[in-house]
């Protein structure tokens, strides 16, 4: 019986001092601060060079010269060509159209026959003229006679000068049956066929000119200081000073670029947009119908344009998200840590930002998008394409 009640006292002495065996011969830990790990951060290398201004736009293409085609004659229509049509192409003094000109035929005979018989007339009235002097002179006839014969004489020679202004003006709505061309362009639309009876003053068709198109193109006010263009420019600009223009648009599934130039500013600004209508200038003289890019948008067609600008010099170009509190970015040091700095903007257009003033060539500006930045935390720099700028 003491021996059953002995066990179990005896087991767990032991246990317990297997325990404090174990905890006594156990190896203690010591804590460790483990070292913080530098995030990496992308960054860009600062290169100063000159960089030209770029001003975007968007509008579409109008024709340089349109115009109505309106007859000075009335008449019935007896031919039209083929190319007064929608989108017809005639050449400058082509005809288009011809009235019957059977009535202004008979008009221009008339016409002659008025100033044969008014020649007839006043080569009469000269020679009386010129007999009733001679008598003067013997004074055979009263001076009242004289002056009858001056005076037929004067009326004879007035109706001579009006007869040869009705034969011009005759011949002119002669030559008016024949409606030519005015210039070399294409037809808008039409409004008469053959057999049909046309008055005077009356639109038949509209055409427009393809020698050059031109597109408006509205501009910030702020945006003009970029172009260097004067507020108070009038009329067209230099040539040789002028912008350059880019026009590119997507037409019929195909990508299209056109170079042009801005001719020319208009003369007030939009009081509800704050917007300037720039125009620019696309010409088709000396190019090759070859290429489809080297002729003249097509009229009505919404286009995108790139206009140059003016040059400015030791600009630093970096990504827009760079730009920190309106004018800071953040600069890797030598010893690869973040350092606020404050630069000069000379322009935010876009995903860039250009700055002039605050940067040295080769720094290095973070671009990552960090949420919380401490000035001087240490980081691990990563140049774009993954290159590790060397310390």
């Amino acid at each position: 019986m003491n021996l059953k009640r002995i066990a179990p006292v005896v087991v767990i002495v032991a246990a317990l001092l297997g325990a404090a065996a174990i905890v006594a011969t156990t190896e203690r830990l010591q804590p460790a601060q483990p070292d913080p790990v530098a995030p990496t951060v992308r960054v860009v290398m600062a290169d100063p060079k000159t960089v030209r201004m770029v001003v975007h736009a968007q509008g579409t293409v109008t024709p340089r010269t349109e115009t109505a085609v309106v007859p000075e004659v009335s008449g019935t229509v007896v031919w039209i060509s083929p190319n007064l049509v929608a989108g017809g192409y005639f050449e400058a003094g082509e005809p288009l159209l011809r009235i019957d000109d059977r009535d202004y035929l008979a008009t221009v005979a008339r016409a002659r026959a008025s100033v044969s018989r008014a020649e007839a007339e006043h080569e009469y009235s000269d020679f009386e003229l010129r007999r009733l002097e001679e008598l003067d002179t013997r004074q055979l006839i009263s001076r009242s006679d004289l002056e009858a014969g001056i005076r037929a004489a004067r009326v004879a020679e007035a109706n001579l000068q009006d007869a040869r202004v009705a034969l011009e003006q005759a011949q002119r709505n002669l030559e008016r049956t024949e409606i030519p061309a005015p210039f070399k362009g294409l037809v808008r639309n039409e409004q008469t066929d053959v057999g049909q009876f046309v008055s005077r003053g009356v639109t038949i068709a509209n055409l427009y000119a393809v020698d050059y198109v031109e597109v408006r193109l509205p501009i910030a006010d702020q945006q003009l200081a970029y172009l260097d263009l004067p507020l108070t420019q009038r009329g067209e600009l230099d040539d040789a000073t002028a912008p350059t223009v880019t026009l590119s648009a997507n037409f019929a599934g195909q990508d299209y670029r056109w170079t042009g130039k801005l001719v020319r500013t208009e003369a007030e600004i939009d009081s509800r947009s704050r917007m300037v209508q720039v125009v620019a200038r696309i010409s088709a003289e000396g190019v090759s119908r070859d290429d489809p890019n080297a002729l003249p948008p097509p009229v009505g067609l919404f286009v995108h344009a790139e206009i140059e600008g003016r040059s400015a010099e030791n600009i630093v170009v970096v990504p827009r998200a760079a730009i920190r509190n309106t004018n800071e970015v953040l600069v890797v040091d030598e010893e690869n840590r973040l350092r606020f700095r404050t630069v000069e903007l000379l322009r935010v257009y876009g995903d860039d930002a250009f700055i002039s003033s605050g940067l040295s060539k080769g720094e290095l500006v973070s671009i990552s998008p960090l949420q919380v930045v401490i000035d001087g935390m240490r980081v691990e720099p990563l140049l774009q394409h993954d290159e590790i700028p060397e310390r």
